[in-house]
C-alpha cells in the first residue's frame, strides 16, 4: 500500500502544481483582458457598439477632415496666386543716383531715383538743384524704357535698378 500512497501523494502534488499553474495562467489572462478592455475603451469609448462600426465612423470622420483640408488648400492656393500677382506690381527694383547737374554746385545735390516693379515698369523721380532754383521731374518707365526721353542720369538710375547695382554718386557727363 505504501506504493499506492506514494502514487496518490505524487498525483496530488502534481494536481496541485497544475492547479497553481492554471490559477497563475487565469490571473495573467484576466490582467491581459482588463488591459485590452481599457485600450478598447480608449479607442471606442464606453458605448456598446462593435469595433467595425467604430472603424466605419472613424473613416467617415477622416474623409470629412480630408475634404475640409482640400477645401482649405484650394482657398490658400487662390490667395497665394493673388498675392503673387500683387507682388509683381510692387516695387522690386530701385536705385539712387546722385550727381552735380550744372557743375556749379558741389556736393552732388541733384538726384534721380528709379522705382520699378518686376515688369521693369514704374517711375524715375529727379530733383535737379541749381544755384537759384530746383526742378522736380517724374518720368514714367515701361519695360525698362522711358515713355519720354530720359536724361543720362535717369537712364543710369533705371539701368542700375534693373541690374541691382548700387550707385550713389555719379559724375555728370
Amino acid at each position: 500500500m505504501s506504493s499506492f500512497n506514494s502514487s496518490v501523494g505524487l498525483v496530488a502534488v502534481v494536481a496541485c502544481a497544475i492547479a497553481a499553474i492554471a490559477l497563475i495562467g487565469l490571473i495573467v489572462v484576466i490582467v491581459m483582458l482588463r488591459r485590452l478592455r481599457r485600450d478598447q475603451r480608449l479607442v471606442i469609448g464606453d458605448s456598446e457598439r462593435d469595433i467595425t462600426a467604430h472603424a466605419a465612423d472613424l473613416e467617415r470622420q477622416f474623409v470629412a477632415l480630408h475634404d475640409h483640408l482640400i477645401d482649405i488648400a484650394t482657398r490658400l492656393d487662390g490667395r497665394v496666386a493673388k498675392a503673387e500677382t500683387r507682388l509683381d506690381s510692387a516695387i522690386s527694383h530701385r536705385s539712387v543716383v546722385r550727381y552735380d547737374a550744372y557743375n556749379e554746385l558741389s556736393g552732388h545735390q541733384s538726384v534721380s531715383i528709379a522705382l520699378l516693379d518686376s515688369h521693369r515698369s514704374g517711375i524715375v523721380i529727379s530733383s535737379i538743384q541749381h544755384r537759384d532754383q530746383a526742378r522736380f521731374y517724374i518720368r514714367q518707365i515701361e519695360g525698362g524704357k522711358g515713355t519720354v526721353e530720359l536724361s543720362p542720369e535717369e537712364q543710369q538710375a533705371v539701368k542700375a535698378a534693373i541690374s541691382g547695382e548700387v550707385l550713389d554718386v555719379v559724375e555728370s557727363p
